[in-house]
């Protein structure tokens, strides 16, 4: 009995001996730079959010933010990354409505789990939808572009960051509610199809503001319609307005990291955030980007994802989307 006693103590020690060491890591974090992987190209909202993010991060915590922009596959590259990184609080993650909740509703084989996969950290903001326009949509506002799509079938292009994203699936659904059929050219990221919304390759695109407001403002692409009222774009008319309904839905960015990071870290990144976007500052600058920040816990921002996951699937179901 004596010698089984001693044997557990001898496995129970190196244990024993690691735990003020990981403590002492914990307490000491950060000490060198941290990577934010963004899973889509520089110049779209995405983009925007992360580095308005980081910067914030960054002043907070005292150590530089290295951003580190990874596309493809309508954000899945980049996620799957973060997922498959060590969960020391060096490496973090945009996730968003596509990459965590649409995605599973369109790739059997997505090489992560949006809950299981990551440490939820905290929801950063949400957005409306606009449908955006140049020369080949034919239209200056959305029923001239309806009427327009309908007489020409399956002949318009419509720019979309990818068919495991959701913008791709609330196109599809504005089809339906519309009685048009568009043609679907997927892009790596938003920033990459504004020159061919520009000069006509592709007619519309279902966007965020955050990326092409400015543009609008410009006069080089026309905003036809929004799924809520926009703050930087006020005067674009819902798609409620035109009849166009239940149609009022929104795009979510939030922050993640690997799975199993120690909860400490992620409950201090959120605190930090909290306090950079829901300043006076922070919000000012967030609602430029047409974002209205939505800063949350750990937990309530998990289940978020897990809820949105259900309820896109649910959409997909009724549009007879099957994964592939």
């Amino acid at each position: 009995m004596q010698q089984k006693s001693r044997r557990t103590l001898l496995k129970a020690t190196p244990a024993v001996l690691l735990f003020p060491t990981i403590v002492r890591a914990r307490e000491a974090w950060p000490t060198r730079p941290i990577r934010c992987v963004v899973p889509l190209p520089p110049g779209g909202g995405t983009d925007a959010v992360a580095r308005l993010a980081m910067q914030h991060l960054s002043e907070a915590l005292g150590v530089p933010v290295v951003v580190d922009n990874k596309p493809g596959a309508g954000g899945t590259i980049g996620s799957d990354m973060v997922a498959h990184a060590a969960p020391d609080g060096y490496t973090v993650g945009i996730a968003t409505s596509s990459s965590h909740a649409a995605a599973p509703v369109f790739r059997k084989d997505l090489p992560y789990d949006p809950v299981t996969s990551f440490t939820a950290v905290t929801l950063l903001g949400t957005t409306p939808y606009i449908l955006i326009g140049g020369p080949s949509a034919g239209a200056k506002d959305l029923p001239a572009f309806i009427a327009a799509a309908k007489t020409q079938p399956g002949k318009l292009v419509c720019a979309s960051l990818g068919v495991s994203t959701l913008g791709y699936l609330l196109t599809r659904k504005f089809e339906l509610i519309a009685g048009i059929d568009l043609i679907d050219a997927p892009y790596k990221g938003s920033g990459q199809a504004y020159p061919d919304l520009m000069n006509g390759t592709v007619a519309v695109m279902l966007d965020n503001p955050s990326g092409s407001a400015g543009l609008v403002r410009e006069g080089r692409l026309t905003a036809f319609a929004v799924t809520q009222p926009s703050a930087t774009l006020p005067d674009v008319p819902t798609f409620d307005s035109f009849g166009i309904k239940p149609f009022d839905d929104v795009f979510w960015y939030g922050l993640v990291a690997p799975a199993r990071m120690p909860s400490e870290i992620a409950e201090r990144m959120q605190q930090v955030l909290a306090q950079g976007f829901l300043s006076d500052p922070g919000r000012s600058k967030m609602r430029n980007l047409d974002v209205t920040p939505v800063v949350s816990t750990p937990k309530a921002f998990a289940e978020t994802m897990a809820r949105d996951t259900r309820k896109w699937r649910d959409l997909a179901d009724r549009l007879g989307i099957k994964p592939e």
